[in-house]
């Protein structure tokens, strides 16, 4: 509805991961700095967590757009609610080797996954596997992706794993039973979520990138009270702006006001 009330070319505040709209504050280019060096020099396992809607999805779209596909090549699992067997399965999957993907026994799907990545290997790729949501998976698969690192070259690992999780993934990974899966974590990193400088900044990002050439226009304490109602979280610094340009729009408004935001959290349900 206020896309084209504001000239917009598309709409600014969709909570969709798209790389191109990501805005890098410090801790972003902190978080995907450490994700490459991790990767670049086969550091095994790395770790990125943060709070739900703080872009660890949106990072990890523009680690894959970054990568050297010519050298690189992944397996992207999105629901990590998987058994062993159904988890070597599904990296088989990613991997283009569905015909491997029927076995049904786990031992036999290893030696399939073995045999995979050293060909990859020996063609000159590097498999990167990336776990989504990982605080879902369950203590005995993480155990599994511990064995996973195992398979090996003299020279380098087979296999370099990434996992993405909310903060609760650093809890189970603090588990005792999980401390061999834990030393092996060689890069780790907690995305934060934004501070208020950054707030600003994003949100002028978002609508420049959309098509904004000065309107609409967030006031100052607008911007306020979306950073304190959004605590810095991307996702609701979304949620937050895109009602309070209808509420704007509603009242055929280029500025978005301290009322349109408290009228957006009163939708929104957020105090």
């Amino acid at each position: 509805m206020y896309q084209r009330f504001y000239s917009l070319r598309e709409m600014p505040f969709n909570i969709s991961p798209d790389p191109k709209f990501l805005f890098l504050s410090a801790t972003h280019q902190d978080a995907l700095a450490h994700l490459l060096y991790g990767i670049k020099e086969k550091k095994g396992f790395i770790v990125l967590t943060g709070e739900v809607g703080c872009g660890k999805t949106t990072i990890c779209r523009k680690l894959l757009n970054e990568m050297d596909m010519d050298h690189y090549e992944t397996a992207l699992i999105l629901n990590p609610r998987l058994s062993e067997t159904e988890l070597l399965k599904a990296i088989l999957m990613e991997l283009g080797e569905t015909e491997m993907a029927q076995e049904d026994g786990r031992v036999d799907l290893i030696d399939h996954l073995n045999r995979v990545l050293l060909d990859r290997i020996h063609a000159g790729k590097d498999i990167v596997l990336i776990i989504d949501e990982s605080q879902n998976l369950a203590i005995e698969t993480m155990e599994h992706l511990r064995l996973l690192s195992n398979l090996e070259t003299d020279k380098q690992k087979l296999l370099q794993i990434i996992m993405l999780g909310q903060p609760e993934l650093k809890e189970k990974l603090s588990q005792n039973r999980l401390r061999q899966l834990r030393q092996r974590i060689l890069v780790y990193y907690n995305l934060d979520s934004l501070n208020y400088e950054d707030t600003q900044r994003y949100i002028h990002h978002r609508l420049t990138l959309a098509g904004s050439e000065g309107r609409p226009r967030f006031t100052h304490s607008a911007l306020k009270k979306v950073y304190n109602a959004s605590k810095g979280i991307p996702r609701m610094i979304n949620n937050i702006c895109d009602k309070s340009l209808l509420s704007s729009y509603i009242r055929s408004s280029d500025e978005v006001t301290y009322w349109d935001v408290r009228r957006a959290l009163k939708e929104l349900r957020i105090k």
